[in-house]
């Protein structure tokens, strides 16, 4: 009932509905006009005929003829009456099966469903709307932080600027509000003095428009924006985004510096003052098939091992944990520490051949930007490509379809090091990964996944590493809304804080077993603003100890369910 107020309000407010309505109800008037003077000339020649009949025998009569009916009962003996019934017809027709229906869908029922849409598109939020997000388009890249700003209780809305993808969007389960991009009212309508973010993943000129009209009217919010070509970054910053990224660039620098060979470094993925999280691959290392405890890693570099990743899983790190050639360390230490581990398990160029290149399946923005980093690390590669306009450099380019076994062993797949699976297309990447796989059980793959749903089918295609193209840009928004809380760019790996209160201190994190309780490590603690990394298991907690903890999303929940926001 509720619902239906609403309707009916909105509709009767709306001025070309009012408007509509008086067109409709003037065409009944001029049929109700139509019936009765038809009534009244009935009565005049069934009189003539020497026959009598009641006022509402003749309004049956003729809307019996008018809507075609003609039951027969009630006829004309006359040539003038049956020319009369002849023309009541003929306009039955022309107004009863004709006119009517259209002049009810044109001004009443269009209007009604036109109304019914435009309340499931609002234009505006409510008033006292705070701190939520603004998108001002549904991509992978905003689909994946979705589901990451409603598990951190974050509210958003996708600001879309046609009605019936609006819909389509609303049905899809999602918030929504319609609106111009380039209308300030529309910002206004979004409460955007209020937002905590903005979101745009459109074009670079619409990004740029965005951008542009919300500085006009808010100066503090930020704005954060995905550059697709390079002389955009600048352009977005002039027109006032806060934060421009070019997420195909950053995925294929993140690729390419995973490449085995280079004096291969371990991977930083956080840093905050003195504590850095990073990962480092096992594959063709020292560290390939003993256990943690035979590696003595934390006595012979001081970083801890705080977790693995085997093909997409995150799993705790314990004593008899065995690393495999897949296995991806993730390491907590100082600079000192990691550089130490550098030194004495890095991979470096001279433990491959010359002739040992990475190879690059696909040559768009991730591909370049993949060799660009190889670039950086000297290290020798070939990108595949079958477009032939994007084959800049020949000497590095192989024309061709890298699904085509000729292509792949003109590139060098058969002495290469490493295989880099760049292509947008999720489906070719799997393809892809399953025929590399098979012709190199030995090689490295290192593969793209343009949406969250693909990481797990590499994995199980036989790629070593998958990096998520919609979950590392997701990510790196959402870092933006909350410092303490850094979601890394590894899929579902997050760091945030927890301070002990009266009933741990004096209590050893041996005690407590928060790795064995809830999957998370603790991988340093601030005491009265000095920053204890690694800290001693068996070291008493002092009264608002500051912990620093890491672990899977399914671990961090299984944390906040037991301890909250702080131990009790």
């Amino acid at each position: 009932m509720k619902y239906l107020t609403s309707q009916l309000t909105y509709f009767t407010r709306n001025k070309k509905t009012n408007r509509d309505i008086f067109l409709l109800l003037r065409f009944f008037i001029i049929l109700l006009f139509i019936i009765t003077a038809y009534s009244l000339i009935f009565h005049i020649l069934m009189r003539l005929e020497g026959k009598e009949f009641s006022w509402i025998t003749g309004f049956y009569w003729t809307l019996t003829v008018m809507s075609t009916l003609g039951f027969g009962d009630i006829t004309f003996s006359t040539d003038i009456g049956l020319v009369f019934s002849i023309v009541v017809l003929l306009t039955g027709i022309v107004y009863l099966l004709v006119m009517l229906p259209f002049t009810f869908i044109q001004f009443f029922y269009a209007p009604w469903l036109e109304a019914q849409t435009k309340k499931r598109t609002p234009k505006e939020l409510p008033e006292d709307t705070r701190n939520h997000i603004i998108i001002t388009n549904l991509d992978a890249i905003t689909i994946a932080l979705i589901k990451k700003l409603i598990s951190s209780n974050y509210e958003y809305v996708i600001l879309v600027d046609d009605l019936q993808k609006a819909l389509e969007i609303r049905d899809s389960g999602y918030e929504i509000v319609i609106g111009d991009y380039g209308d300030p009212d529309t910002y206004t309508r979004l409460r955007i003095h209020q937002a905590a973010l903005v979101v745009a993943t459109n074009d670079d000129m619409i990004n740029t428009s965005i951008a542009f009209t919300i500085r006009d009217i808010c100066q503090h919010v930020p704005i954060v924006t995905n550059a697709n070509d390079e002389h955009a970054l600048d352009i977005l910053g002039l027109a006032g985004s806060t934060h421009t990224f070019q997420f195909t660039s950053m995925l294929g620098k993140s690729l390419g510096r995973r490449v085995l060979g280079g004096n291969m470094q371990a991977n930083i993925l956080w840093q905050r003052d003195q504590l850095l999280i990073a990962e480092a691959p096992v594959m063709r290392t020292a560290l390939e098939g003993q256990t943690l405890a035979d590696t003595h890693l934390r006595e012979t570099t001081g970083v801890t091992v705080v977790g693995v990743w085997e093909r997409g899983k995150f799993e705790n790190a314990h004593p008899q944990t065995r690393f495999s050639s897949s296995t991806v360390l993730v390491l907590a230490g100082s600079a000192e520490q990691l550089e130490k581990f550098n030194r004495i398990f890095a991979i470096s160029c001279a433990s491959f051949s010359a002739n040992s290149t990475a190879l690059i399946l696909g040559g768009g923005r991730v591909g370049n930007a993949a060799a660009e980093a190889l670039e950086e690390q000297q290290i020798p590669y070939k990108i595949v490509e079958k477009n032939r306009s994007l084959t800049k450099n020949g000497a590095h380019y192989i024309y061709g379809n890298a699904a085509d076994l000729d292509i792949l062993h003109k590139a060098g797949i058969m002495e290469a090091r490493s295989v880099l699976i760049t292509t947008h297309n999720d489906d070719m990447n799997v393809y892809l990964t399953i025929y590399c796989r098979q012709l190199r059980p030995d090689i490295q793959i290192i593969s793209r996944a343009n949406s969250d749903i693909t990481v797990s089918k590499l994995h199980r295609a036989g790629a070593d590493l998958v990096m998520s193209y919609a979950s590392m840009a997701a990510n790196s928004i959402i870092n933006l809304l909350n410092q303490e809380q850094v979601l890394m760019l590894v899929e579902g790996l997050s760091i945030f804080r927890s301070s002990a209160s009266h009933s741990l201190a004096g209590k050893s994190l041996a005690e407590i077993q928060i790795r064995e309780k809830t999957g998370c490590s603790v991988v340093a603690i601030t005491r009265q603003g000095h920053l204890i990394l690694n800290p001693d298991p068996f070291s008493p907690l002092a009264l608002h100890d500051d912990l620093i903890l890491i672990g899977s999303a399914d671990a961090e929940k299984s944390f906040h369910e037991r301890y909250g926001s702080s131990f009790s």
